[in-house]
């Protein structure tokens, strides 16, 4: 007669089939490390293609090699698996035969070492030419028209004149000079014993501390500095004003790194902008629509404050595909004809 405890002793790994091997280790995910079903999803994908892959060459799970797996992941990657997939599938991989050592069935982790291919990094976004001058110059419509009281309504007509001379410096100043959104939020009205940065209007600069705490200072355009001044001649008016901060909130208080995003993408959508506008996109298009006109990529390192001018190198990849999509729209040869021949 058979013994009870044998018949419910779970197979050895050698024994096992690979679909019996795989759906253990996926129990034990869910129940012991307890992943979300999402997560279960894809590392059972993962390992669905570790059977295949083993399947191809005759081979046992525990049988696989460094090479076998080096291998595997190349030709996924040339059949078109993109490097966040292969991470996935990588990641699981290791994950089941680092449970499969726990198990007896492997001396050594055939993943352990292996790395996928690095993900291109995604172009920086950035508005065109026209949608950051839209922005700059858009005038929002009277915001008590769509107040919910009449008390609300008399707020918003009270605040619409400096919320407009406050956002339209804000823009101005972060397509001006580049400006990253702390840099742009820490400025003071004048320099001080405190002021982490400040701007001299009639130097038409502006001295920030970006990152790794270096200085720098920038040049502010005339568009800008005209928003600034107006902006300054309205700002004396709240109260009470947080010290020398140049952006202040409805509270008079320095404006924070939320507000700024939220005020910007609503400023965005007024002004009908088809996509989703913050700080950093300003930052962008300034280095862009600089490099665009002037080819200087020195110049634009300084400016932007970049250590290393291969930070600054992406917005040349920018430059060209403004140069291919000026290109096609214009060169006689850049359009194919329909039809054959």
């Amino acid at each position: 007669m058979a013994d009870p405890a044998s018949e419910t002793a779970p197979a050895s790994p050698e024994a096992e089939t690979k679909a019996a091997l795989i759906a253990r280790h996926l129990e034990h995910l869910r129940v012991q490390r307890r992943l979300a079903e999402s997560t279960l999803g894809m590392y059972g994908d993962a390992l669905a293609r570790l059977s295949v892959c083993c399947a191809r060459e005759s081979l046992a799970l525990g049988e696989v090699k460094p090479h076998h797996a080096r291998g595997w992941i190349a030709r996924l990657h040339a059949q078109g698996l993109g490097p966040r997939s292969l991470a996935i599938t990588l990641s699981g991989w290791r994950g089941f035969y680092r449970w499969l050592g726990r198990e007896g069935g492997i001396a050594a982790n055939p993943i352990d070492g292996l790395k996928p291919p690095k993900a291109a990094k995604p172009l920086p976004k950035a508005l065109s030419v026209d949608q950051a001058v839209a922005l700059a110059e858009h005038a929002p419509r009277d915001p008590s028209a769509h107040a919910a009281s009449a008390a609300a309504a008399t707020r918003l007509a009270r605040e619409a004149p400096w919320l407009q001379a406050r956002d339209h410096a804000i823009v101005e100043l972060l397509y001006s000079c580049g400006l990253r959104s702390a840099e742009l939020l820490s400025l003071d009205v004048v320099a001080g014993p405190d002021a982490i940065g400040w701007l001299d209007l009639d130097g038409a600069e502006a001295h920030v501390l970006g990152k790794g705490s270096k200085r720098r200072t920038v040049p502010i355009g005339q568009a800008a500095l005209t928003a600034l001044r107006a902006w300054l001649a309205v700002r004396e008016a709240l109260t009470p004003p947080d010290g020398p901060a140049l952006f202040l909130s409805r509270l008079g208080r320095r404006l924070t790194a939320m507000q700024l995003r939220n005020r910007l993408k609503q400023l965005a959508q007024a002004a009908g902008l088809p996509t989703h506008v913050h700080p950093h996109m300003l930052r962008h298009s300034f280095a862009s629509h600089l490099l665009q006109s002037s080819g200087d990529l020195r110049a634009v390192q300084e400016l932007l404050g970049h250590a290393h001018i291969s930070t600054t190198q992406v917005y040349t990849r920018l430059d060209f595909q403004h140069l291919a999509k000026v290109y096609d729209a214009a060169h006689p040869r850049a359009r194919r004809k329909s039809g054959g021949g």
